[in-house]
């Protein structure tokens, strides 16, 4: 990573998940079907795409799926996690399902539950309980069973899961395409300025911090990232705020508010588990410590979910309560600003 003119994503690291080495007696072969035909349950749409991705390797360079394999060719598999992820061990999870029928299924995801293993969490996360209670669903690109999208550990809310590999392919085009709706309730530090407003920049890795995302406005690196934003209520130091979803990047919400000086409540990632507005007095700071501890993590939760029925292509609409613990720190917010009526002209 010393090279500084690498983007900082998700695409950084590459595991090695599969090595075939071609025999010496080996015709010239399209690596696509060469791959097809020792790799069990490969689609040649999903080796075309790992491909396109850059993940397919001969020699050590990454190759197009034309790419004719000749003998003694080292062909390799690279993806972005490690293989260990493979080897999904059914747990039983329990799920709250929203909706479900034959092609897809919407879950309301509880906080502290990891979407996919990696990372240190190849247990306990969303993909083993859906391996539990469903068979044969569908991999993405990255080879995670059912997941079209993913939310972070500790932000609560909907998910939709593809229970058929036309569904996967439907829906993944419906987010690719940004035809989807998904808007999240965020508690944010500050009194947002604007009553409405978007923010657009550039997301990628954080040059320093592997650990998080940063907001780069200008150029090509990172991925376009685009948040709409309106606010609901304020409480003087912090604002209760909707974002809608136009693109989906890893920690959008998280990066881009903070981004304009408005970081989430208690997001210990981002800097948003101090006291960022508000005054000196050890009261104060005694309700802030009791607000914490009511929502021990980030205010974020993905409340409403819409997109096309792959199957009926009727247009669905998914909508939940805020969880307690959000609905209980915002409460606190709502009577201490109505009892602290300076609060109300902080920016």
């Amino acid at each position: 990573m010393n090279n500084t003119n690498e983007a900082f994503d998700l695409e950084d690291e590459l595991f090695e998940h599969h090595r075939f080495v071609s025999p010496k007696g080996q015709s010239l072969l399209r690596v696509d079907k060469f791959l097809m035909q020792l790799i069990e349950n490969a689609t040649r749409n999903k080796i075309q795409k790992a491909a396109e991705d850059g993940n397919i390797w001969v020699n050590d360079i990454p190759v197009k799926s034309n790419y004719r394999v000749k003998p003694f060719d080292v062909v390799r598999v690279m993806l972005t996690h490690p293989p260990f992820e493979n080897h999904i061990i059914p747990e039983n999870i329990p799920l709250d399902i929203v909706y479900e029928d034959d092609a897809l299924l919407v879950i309301n995801k509880p906080v502290g539950l990891v979407v996919h293993p990696g990372h240190g969490n190849y247990t306990g996360t969303l993909v083993n309980a859906l391996a539990y209670h469903f068979d044969n669903l569908p991999m993405n690109s990255s080879e995670r069973p059912g997941l079209v999208h993913r939310i972070d550990k500790n932000t609560t809310g909907l998910l939709v899961i593809a229970k058929t590999e036309a569904a996967m392919t439907h829906l993944a085009k419906q987010f690719e395409d940004k035809s989807t709706e998904r808007e999240y309730i965020a508690l944010v530090w500050g009194n947002v300025k604007e009553d409405e407003g978007t923010i657009v920049g550039n997301i990628a890795r954080h040059p320093k911090d592997r650990m998080q995302m940063a907001v780069f406005p200008e150029g090509d690196h990172g991925k376009h990232a685009v948040t709409h934003y309106k606010v609901l209520e304020r409480f003087g130091y912090v604002t209760l705020v909707s974002c809608q979803l136009e693109t989906g990047r890893t920690h959008q919400i998280r990066v881009h508010m903070k981004h304009i000086g408005h970081t989430l409540f208690n997001d210990a990632r981002y800097g948003g588990d101090l006291i960022l507005k508000g005054t000196t007095f050890t009261k104060y700071k005694q309700f802030i410590d009791n607000c914490f501890k009511t929502l021990p993590r980030q205010a974020l939760h993905a409340k409403t979910l819409g997109f096309e029925h792959p199957v009926t292509k009727e247009y669905m609409r998914f909508d939940t309560e805020l969880p307690q613990d959000m609905q209980d720190c915002i409460e606190k917010w709502r009577n201490y600003a109505k009892s602290h009526h300076e609060v109300a002209e902080e920016e």
